[in-house]
């Protein structure tokens, strides 16, 4: 027998346990991922490996503000919702005479304990999450010393700001509901609808161009800024994306009042599952809206995966030889009759044999100033970079192509798909042997294709006059050799590995230097009285120690292009860039299909009533399965498709803008990328099924 309010308000409580539990797993399941995802970010392991700056950790910052923004919106929709069932115990209680003071003690307590509890629980389970996913693609992909997770307490950090966040947030909003002065009110609150408010037909359409022009506006505001301004672009040049969400709530909006079916045919269609979805409309819009962002957030990270297998697989398959390495001439490296030893032990032979010397000179060109931190200026400089300089006879021999470079101009090398031009130089004037200090006017001509030149850095070819003139008392050590074979027999991985280290150990420590170590532009800053940022600790580190490593591998200035090795240890080179956006996207994915079954499950359960009132009117159970699948299927199917096609195109747009063309590679990543794509969808269908079965069976619906 009930003979206090604390009786009763304990009844109602455990007559409220399931939408406690509901906003338990909310809370347990934010705090999870976004705990995962820190630890995985500001871990040792990813800080080391990802560079400072780089295309891949901005890209990976920004899919994490995405995945905070879509789990933020999930708690605070989480908490909205428990009180919503909670008005009811509340008006129960002020309808017998508790007051508002009483009821805020034991309403906070009750919401602060749930929090905490649910907070650190999902904190404590997002660090075994991440050392199992971390773990398991270790054992299943690539298992390197680089690697080994190191997990960096900062993220911890992360975690409680947010663990606050959403203690605050539940707070207030039980403050809010206990301000309620109509008891009334307060008891019906849970059947109240929140429907949208319609902008008309006009609002999808409009949202589709929004989207577009946000889209273009916010990739292009930055350089814009950049090339007007000579500065780094201020925060508030991110503002040009607000419109890609402001679209996006607009397809939502149009989608959930009106569908893309012409009206006639879509007025009677469907009627009741569309009805409780848009008298429900803004907190559907909200789910939707987030599971779209995180759909394309999982799927832009997942992209990152394709597109560098496709790199490797069309770069690796295109080189005409399986050898090819350069050395600077000062060094004692490994001739033909030291590699054909090295190849005899493994029982093969060597074929096709060639190798050319050729000059590194400087060129002249237009350089970027500090002024200070954020803007800069634009200055001359004779002795701006170093490129690589062939005379075009022995460029002819080496390649096999039949060319003729005019006198006075130069040549650039780059991948037959047009790769390898980002370092290439092509508005150099004056080329200076950096010996003797020769000057040769110069201008280009044009480009020509060879993948096995296409090393670290640029080459360059000359007329053979001019190559003779401006080559002229070079000394060794400015001038490289370019070796190329084939294997006469089936190729090793084995022998690949050991001429790897052969040629790494025979270099010396002046060729312990990433690419883009420029000794032009260190003599010119030596000569000017300044410190060349290369001997800073601005540049990335490489080691002999450590041939394996990442830094190594993409970053060695004489890396060799060997078929074998590229093919055979990519996973392992680049196994932490890999692993890390294979995490982010199944995190965001995760936690979409999350939010996307909690609110198919607020959908059906509050208008419970409503397929209970369908049933006794002689509703089929195959008629109410179809509503709740026709409910779901539009939870699950809007937000993927918006999201994966805006994502997929987007990502299009970023390739061709790079260069105005899709390279082969590119066009591969793609097809690839539409593979991805499908399995998405498919892991989206499964969870849907497993969603409508179980709706049924909560809903009683045989």
């Amino acid at each position: 027998m009930i003979t206090t309010m604390a009786q009763l308000e304990q009844k109602l409580q455990k007559a409220d346990r399931k939408q406690a539990m509901l906003y338990l797993f909310c809370n347990f399941i934010s705090l999870m991922l976004i705990t995962a995802y820190a630890a995985m970010m500001f871990s040792n392991t990813v800080q080391t490996i990802f560079p400072e700056g780089g295309d891949s950790r901005k890209q990976m910052t920004a899919i994490f503000v995405l995945t905070l923004f879509g789990c933020t919106v999930f708690t605070v929709y989480a908490s909205s919702l428990f009180f919503r069932k909670k008005s009811r115990q509340l008006g129960v209680l002020m309808a017998l005479g508790a007051s508002k003071k009483k009821l805020s003690r034991g309403l906070l307590r009750e919401v602060f304990w749930l929090s905490i509890a649910s907070s650190l629980l999902g904190i404590l389970a997002g660090i075994p999450f991440v050392l199992l996913l971390w773990n398991s693609f270790r054992l299943f992909l690539a298992n390197t010393d680089e690697m080994r997770l190191s997990l960096n307490p900062t993220f911890l950090l992360i975690s409680l700001l947010f663990f606050l966040l959403i203690v605050v947030c539940s707070c207030i909003t039980a403050l809010r509901y206990l301000r309620r002065t109509d008891i009334l009110d307060t008891i019906q609150e849970e059947h109240k609808n929140e429907p949208v408010k319609d902008l008309g037909r006009w609002c999808g359409p409009s949202g589709i161009l929004l989207l577009l022009a946000g889209a273009i506006s916010g990739y292009f505001a930055p350089g814009i800024y950049m090339d007007q301004f000579n500065a780094m672009p201020p925060l508030w040049t991110k503002l040009f994306y607000v419109p890609v969400f402001i679209g996006l709530y607009m397809i939502m909006l149009h989608t959930i009042v009106h569908g893309w079916i012409p009206h006639k045919k879509a007025l009677y269609k469907n009627v009741i599952s569309r009805s409780m979805m848009k008298f429900q409309g803004k907190q559907t819009v909200n789910s939707l809206l987030v599971c779209t962002v995180l759909i394309a957030g999982s799927a832009f990270g997942i992209f990152y995966l394709p597109i560098m297998l496709s790199g490797n697989m069309t770069k690796t398959s295109g080189y005409p030889y399986s050898y090819s390495f350069a050395y600077r001439s000062d060094q004692d490296i490994p001739g033909q009759e030291q590699i054909r030893e090295i190849a005899s032990k493994y029982g093969l032979g060597i074929k096709d044999y060639k190798a050319g010397d050729y000059t590194v000179l400087g060129m002249d060109g237009t350089q970027e100033v500090s002024d200070s931190e954020t803007t800069w200026h634009y200055e001359y400089s004779k002795l701006l970079s170093e490129g690589r300089f062939w005379p075009e006879s022995d460029y002819r021999r080496m390649t096999g192509q039949n060319i003729d470079v005019a006198p006075g101009e130069y040549l650039a090398v780059r991948g037959t798909d047009g790769t390898g031009s980002y370092n290439i130089s092509s508005a150099s004037t004056l080329l200076t042997n950096m010996s003797t200090r020769q000057e040769l006017p110069i201008s280009f001509g044009g480009y020509l294709a060879f993948n096995s030149m296409n090393t670290m850095a640029p080459f360059y070819v000359l007329d053979d006059q001019d190559y003779a003139s401006i080559s002229q008392g070079a000394t060794p050590d400015w001038k490289e050799r370019l070796v190329l074979f084939n294997v006469d027999g089936e190729d090793s991985y084995e022998f690949a590995d050991e001429l790897f280290l052969t040629i790494v150990n025979a270099n010396g420590p002046e060729c312990e230097l990433p690419f883009y170590y420029d000794r032009v532009q260190k003599i010119a800053s030596q000569e000017k009285g300044e410190t060349y940022w290369g001997d800073t600790d601005a540049m990335t580190q490489i080691s002999f120690q450590a041939p394996d490593s990442t830094d190594f591998r993409s970053g060695w200035v004489y890396m060799p292009l060997f078929r074998m090795l590229d093919q055979h240890d990519f996973l392992r080179t680049f196994a932490v860039f890999l692993m890390m956006f294979l995490f982010i996207a199944i995190v965001c994915l995760m936690a979409a299909l999350i939010i996307s079954y909690t609110r198919c499950q607020t959908i059906a359960l509050n208008n419970r009533y409503i397929f209970d009132d369908l049933y006794r009117l002689g509703a089929s159970p195959a008629f109410l399965t179809r509503e709740i699948k026709v409910q779901c299927s539009k939870v699950f199917r809007i937000p993927a498709v918006v999201g994966m096609t805006i994502i997929y195109v987007l990502f299009c747009g970023i390739l061709y803008v790079n260069d105005n063309r899709f390279t082969a590679s590119e066009l591969l990543g793609l097809l690839f990328s539409l593979g991805v794509l499908l399995l998405f969808t498919v892991i989206i269908y499964l969870v849907y099924r497993f969603t409508v079965k179980k709706l049924k069976v909560q809903l009683g619906i045989q």
